[in-house]
């Protein structure tokens, strides 16, 4: 366990942290006024993992954590050890790699979605370029719910270059794009697999694109011409778990 702490806040991402990692947990601060039944459970869970519960008001939450948004749960815990690069991860994997790679994903929100999907669907990774991605911040675990303590976010300095690297290592990367020739479904995502998707909008950077050993679109058959990376990337990361018999 390293010595630096951190502020996750909401129920979902307090809860999974306390689920997982309980001795982690430094303290918790809860709302006093709340006492409905999900905060009657949170506190029992909270109890019986020996955690150290503080009551708080409202305003006290909010400056802690940076947000109205934190249901009446705040905590303060220390950072959890994680793989310390993505080539120790992939060395000790037995299954396949599942890998959601992240393209000028910049929005807190989405990023704490994306985590959320990939953790759904059992992704090993997800992968940013560090100059056009977001951080882990509070905004990002709340909305993850959970999520960004489980699953590996490594951010990387060249992308292309770590793409290469996953391909040398027989990891095939496909990467998403609305005028590829050929869809979701009529790829191979049972084999070790990269998915490289990119901001609605902006979608993948030309070198990215051209470092994808292929691509393909997800069809669209409504008027809107793109889909939320969240939502994007949920669909991609459950059709290969579907190939993988999940």
């Amino acid at each position: 366990m390293s010595g630096s702490s951190k502020v996750l806040f909401g129920f979902h991402a307090v809860g999974v942290r306390l689920k997982v990692a309980p001795a982690s947990v430094i303290e918790i601060y809860v709302d006093a006024s709340r006492r409905d039944a999900r905060m009657k459970q949170f506190l029992a869970r909270a109890q019986e993992a020996g955690a150290r519960v503080i009551e708080a008001d409202g305003l006290r939450l909010t400056r802690l954590a940076g947000s109205a948004g934190h249901q009446g749960v705040a905590a303060r815990v220390q950072e959890l050890e994680r793989s310390r690069s993505l080539d120790d991860l992939l060395d000790g994997l037995q299954a396949p790699p599942l890998l959601l790679v992240l393209d000028g994903v910049t929005d807190p929100h989405n990023l704490g979605a994306c985590l959320r999907v990939a953790d759904g669907a059992g992704a090993h990774a997800v992968i940013a370029p560090k100059d056009h991605a977001a951080g882990i911040n509070a905004t990002v675990a709340k909305v993850a719910s959970g999520a960004a303590e489980t699953v590996p976010y490594f951010m990387v300095t060249n992308l292309a270059r770590t793409l290469g690297e996953l391909k040398e290592r027989g990891i095939w990367v496909t990467g998403t794009a609305g005028e590829a020739q050929k869809t979701l479904y009529e790829a191979d995502f049972a084999s070790p697999a990269a998915l490289v998707l990119g901001a609605e909008g902006a979608g993948l950077r030309q070198l990215t694109r051209r470092s994808c050993d292929e691509l393909v679109r997800i069809p669209m058959r409504g008027a809107v011409e793109s889909l939320n990376v969240s939502v994007a990337s949920g669909i991609c990361l459950y059709e290969a778990l579907r190939q993988r018999g999940g």
